[in-house]
């Protein structure tokens, strides 16, 4: 191992995850950070990074502006394997140029013979060149001060994410399918985080209860909102968080935290109340820690949150949830197989959500688990069923149709293509597997003019009904009946940004 360096500017961070890393990947190793507006790159050494990988591409001595677009910087601090050590005397055989003898030309020159990996500091270099003992102990009191400062001082950070609906196509997320979904602004989930002396996850008062008047009281709230329904999101995102840092050569910083949550979002009715929690907590982390879309690019952040629910907390969804509540907005989704293969995500594009019509939305007020909708389609599909085969192709076509009903504002055509989604999904999924309440819903809507299919896996039922009389007596028949009943309200990010 090869360590020398510039003065660190910033927090601390675990020397022990640079060492881990370096044994992780078997490979060279060498520290980056990314460069603040103020700094030049003529000044350091430039890597170019392969993110899924981690791997080193390219490295450039002190470049200028215009040889990269890259600004990740890595200074005179590199971990290099016992073979790579005796390259040393290779290179200075081969430039007996003192000048081409730096070790930034020696790590451009190792990058193309051997592989060299790149771990991202939570930091900043300053003291370049000729210091003295005097200037580091300055810096050093300078930062004790700075860090105590920051702690005492710390501003909470907080996120939110909204609930959202599955306009069309769902739920061929799963099946390599086609889909569009869109934000709505009436439920969210809101996560801050607050720098802290130790890492604190705060049970919420409602959702996360561990007092109780009674037993009756406790069958209750369990039967309805689960065991920890929120405290576990928090958990699960912060290891997996910190996992995902281990395994992608990124040392977080030295400090702890404190994580409190929200929401409003109605639970188990397919609105997505899970992964927005999960969402805001992953965007506080990141911001926390200093992260960008270089060390978690946008198209991956949703697989980071379905990894969360499905691996650590055997949630059965799909990606369409998590692609909307990270892009936000109106967005068209194309998980075409080919393309998941490819590049592990699909392809993801934003559209204009002021083009959607006035919509009205129901759900249960007293909900079942709504991950039991998925009956045997799943198991149908692997084994290739034709039916099931032709209904995700089916879901796919009315996609396509529908994105360009949106764009053209042609509000009847897109009526009619979301009853002939729910009514494909209906025809393979069957009857019980929907369950009475759902199909109610979407009967009531439809016995008043309106279309009317679910917002996702089951319990909630969304539509368009132009008609503001029929509206109102389906409204009054929604709510004789036991079901809550809402404007829906769309969530523009640039209009609320």
């Amino acid at each position: 191992m090869v360590v020398a360096g510039d003065m660190l500017f910033g927090h601390n961070f675990d020397i022990g995850q640079v060492c881990n890393y370096f044994k992780l990947k078997k490979g060279d190793l060498a520290i980056y950070y990314e460069l603040p507006e103020s700094e030049s790159t003529e000044q350091r050494g430039i890597v170019e990074i392969d993110v899924p990988t981690g791997r080193i591409t390219k490295f450039i001595e002190k470049p200028q502006s215009h040889e990269t677009t890259s600004r990740l910087a890595s200074p005179v601090f590199y971990c290099l394997q016992r073979d790579s050590l005796k390259l040393v005397s290779e290179y200075t055989d081969q430039h007996t140029n003192k000048t081409k003898r730096a070790l930034g030309m020696f790590m451009a020159w190792l990058v193309t013979k051997r592989t060299v990996y790149g771990m991202k500091l939570p930091t900043r270099f300053q003291l370049i060149g000729q210091v003295t003992l005097a200037d580091y102990e300055k810096w050093i009191s300078w930062f004790k001060q700075k860090q105590l400062q920051s702690t005492e001082q710390a501003s909470p950070i907080t996120f939110r994410i909204y609930a959202r609906i599955g306009l069309m196509g769902n739920p061929s997320d799963g099946f390599f399918g086609k889909t569009i979904s869109f934000s709505i602004a009436n439920f969210w989930a809101e996560v801050t985080i607050v720098e802290s002396s130790k890492l604190k996850l705060i049970p919420h008062p409602l959702n996360d209860p561990t007092e109780f008047g009674s037993l009756s009281d406790l069958y209750g709230v369990s039967r309805k909102e689960g065991y920890l329904g929120g405290l576990r999101l928090l958990q699960a995102t912060c290891k997996q968080f910190y996992q995902y840092c281990a395994e992608h050569g990124i040392a977080l910083a030295r400090k702890n935290f404190t994580l409190t949550y929200d929401t409003n979002i109605p639970r188990q009715v397919g609105l997505a109340g899970s992964s927005a929690i999960i969402t805001s907590t992953l965007k506080c982390l990141m911001k926390f820690y200093n992260l960008s879309e270089i060390d978690m690019p946008l198209p991956l952040q949703p697989n980071f949150v379905l990894g969360v629910e499905t691996t650590e907390l055997y949630i059965q969804a799909g990606l369409q949830d998590r692609v909307i509540q990270v892009y936000e907005g109106l967005v068209c989704m194309d998980f075409d197989r080919e393309t998941m293969e490819k590049q592990k995500h699909g392809t993801y594009e934003r559209l204009n959500p002021c083009k959607l019509p006035p919509l009205w939305l129901a759900y249960l007020s007293d909900p079942s688990d709504s991950g039991k909708m998925h009956s045997t389609v799943k198991e149908r599909w692997i084994k290739g069923d034709q039916e099931v085969l032709d209904a995700m192709k089916q879901f796919a076509n009315l996609t396509d149709q529908s994105r360009t009903a949106i764009e053209e504002q042609n509000f009847k055509q897109l009526s009619t293509l979301i009853n002939k989604n729910f009514d494909t999904r209906r025809r393979i999924y069957g009857d019980q597997a929907l369950g009475e309440d759902n199909l109610e819903m979407v009967e009531i809507a439809r016995a008043h003019g309106s279309c009317g299919k679910f917002a996702g896996s089951g319990g909630a039922v969304f539509g368009i009904c132009s008609d503001a009389d029929k509206k109102l007596e389906m409204k009054k028949v929604f709510q004789q009946k036991g079901y809550v009943f809402c404007d829906v309200q769309v969530y523009s990010p640039v209009q609320q940004k």
